[in-house]
Formats: C-alpha cells, sequence, structure tokens
C-alpha cells in the first residue's frame, strides 16, 4: 500500500474544500470528515481509494488499488495545495469576512473530468431532491466495490455508461435527454480527460464541444475537476440570487447582474462564488419552487 506525507504551506479545511466533490446525501464514493477523508475514483491506471489524514500541519496520504500511485500524485492537486487563495483580493466587505473566516478552503483539482461531468449531467434542468435520487439510483446500477478497506463504490466507468442504451436509465429517474447527454459524454470519455491538462480556456472549450454540455456544466466542472478559479456556472436556478442578495442586497438575480457584481473580480470569480456558497448559501426564497418528479412512475 502506497503512501506519502505532505507538508502544508497553510491551514486546509479539508472537509469544505472536498465537499463540492459529493452530490448526494451519503455519496458512497466519498466520505468527509474534519481531520479526515476517503475517496474512490478510476484513474488512467485503474481504480483507486485514497485516505487522507490531517496530522500537525501535514497531510498524510494512503491508496489502494491500480491507480493508487496516480491518485497519490494528484494529492496535493486534490487538496488545493497548488491553489492561489491569495490571489484574491476582496473588494467587498463580506468577501473580505468571509476570506478571514475560512483560511483553510482551497479550490480542489481532482482532475477527473468524465467524473465530475456525470453528476452535474444528472442535475440538468431538476432540483435538487431529484438529481440526488436519480445519482444514488446511477451509483447502485453500475456500482462495483472500491479498493481498500473502506465501504466505498466507484464512480461509473465510462465504458459501461457509453453501452447502455437511453431507455435503460428511465428506472434511474433519467430521461432520454440526460441519458444520452451521459452517452455522448462517456463516449468522448478520454478526450475530456484532457482538459484537465488544459489552460482553462481550452479546457471550456472541450467541455462545451459535447451536445448537451453547457455553460453551466462546464462551470462546475471547472471548479471541481479543473480547480479553476475563475469559473462560474452560467445558467444556475438559485446562484445569480445568492450573488446578487451577498453583493448588493438584491433578492432576485439574473445571470447578466449576476456577471456585472463579478466583474472585478475576474480571474477570481469561482473562488468568490465558492466562499459564498459556504457562507452565506442562499438567497431569501420567494415564489414557487420546482415540482418533484418521479420519471419511472411515467
Amino acid at each position: 500500500m502506497p503512501s506519502t506525507k505532505l507538508r502544508l504551506r497553510g491551514p486546509l479545511d479539508l472537509a469544505h474544500t472536498l465537499a463540492p466533490l459529493s452530490h448526494a446525501h451519503g455519496d458512497p464514493t466519498l466520505r468527509l470528515g474534519r481531520a479526515e477523508a476517503w475517496r474512490a475514483t478510476r484513474t488512467p491506471f485503474g481504480p483507486a481509494t485514497t485516505r487522507l489524514r490531517l496530522l500537525r500541519g501535514e497531510l498524510e496520504a494512503e491508496a489502494w488499488g491500480p491507480g493508487a500511485e496516480w491518485a497519490l500524485a494528484g494529492v496535493a492537486d486534490l487538496v488545493g495545495e497548488n491553489d492561489r487563495p491569495e490571489l484574491l483580493e476582496p473588494r467587498h466587505r463580506l468577501i473580505r469576512e468571509l476570506q478571514h473566516r475560512n483560511p483553510g478552503l482551497r479550490l480542489a483539482r481532482s482532475r477527473a473530468v468524465f467524473e465530475a461531468l456525470v453528476p452535474v449531467v444528472i442535475e440538468q434542468k431538476v432540483i435538487g431532491l431529484e438529481a440526488r435520487r436519480a445519482y444514488r439510483a446511477l451509483l447502485r446500477h453500475f456500482s462495483e466495490p472500491a479498493p481498500g478497506p473502506a465501504p466505498l463504490l466507484l464512480p461509473p466507468s465510462p465504458e459501461r455508461v457509453a453501452a447502455t442504451p437511453y431507455w435503460d436509465f428511465h428506472p434511474m429517474g433519467i430521461e432520454r435527454r440526460r441519458a444520452e447527454t451521459l452517452i455522448r459524454c462517456a463516449r468522448v470519455a478520454r478526450r475530456l480527460e484532457e482538459a484537465a491538462e488544459m489552460a482553462a480556456p481550452q479546457a471550456r472549450a472541450r467541455l462545451l464541444a459535447v451536445h448537451g454540455v453547457g455553460p453551466w456544466s462546464a462551470g462546475h466542472v471547472g471548479l471541481t475537476a479543473l480547480g479553476d478559479p475563475d469559473a462560474v456556472p452560467i445558467g444556475d436556478y438559485h446562484l445569480p440570487h445568492l450573488v446578487t442578495w451577498a453583493l448588493a442586497g438584491e433578492e432576485r438575480g439574473s445571470d447578466e447582474r449576476m456577471l456585472e457584481l463579478l466583474e472585478p473580480y475576474i480571474g477570481q470569480r469561482g473562488r468568490v462564488v465558492t466562499l459564498l456558497l459556504t457562507g452565506v448559501g442562499a438567497a431569501p426564497r420567494r415564489g414557487p419552487r420546482l415540482p418533484l418528479r418521479n420519471l419511472t412512475a411515467f
């Protein structure tokens, strides 16, 4: 079992840094705690499970499976050790306060593009509860035990997703449009993984080249898989309201207004969004909520 230790250059909030990688309550691919985390993933060399532990200014990492060495080589990126939060210059009192209150919050870079895309595609145009239910159903369908001692499951393999007809996704609560997007992503998964080594504009273009992957999906993947500090999910149902409420005191917002308020932070807009999501959560809710659907009953 290979292992490594990493001397941290500053405080690390392990749970909040890795939280964006979780996409369901009790996500079976990830287990998070304040000082310990377990993560199952697929690497170019095969499955891997990584255990991370904070120990007096150091991060101890152990890994299991054929992809263990690759996973360990990416630990610094995964926990944001190569992230540069100090590049954010706060121009708003709230951002300054959130920076001060969250000194260990970093942007993770998982380097697992298809793995990040799967739950994001499932979340397209549906409410959170419906998306989480569908994601758990998909994991049950494609589940394989992860290597190592923790009872985790591996994320779906692109090969199996690509070979699955769209109608087989229907009992999981995923209609044809999202199912076909998942299948298209799976068929070009190797090309998508190359985005992890590209500059942000080229990586974004690679993602957007897949029919069904739009600015919202590319923004989420940019934040989690690519560690892009400027990535913003455009087209989100709640995010514009959160940003306009936090930065301008306006209860309702639009993508255009959100981008206007974030303009002073170009280059670090994704970091600002992450701070707001961590420290503010949501704007006041008004109006009807989207209905919860049950596609398996249609």
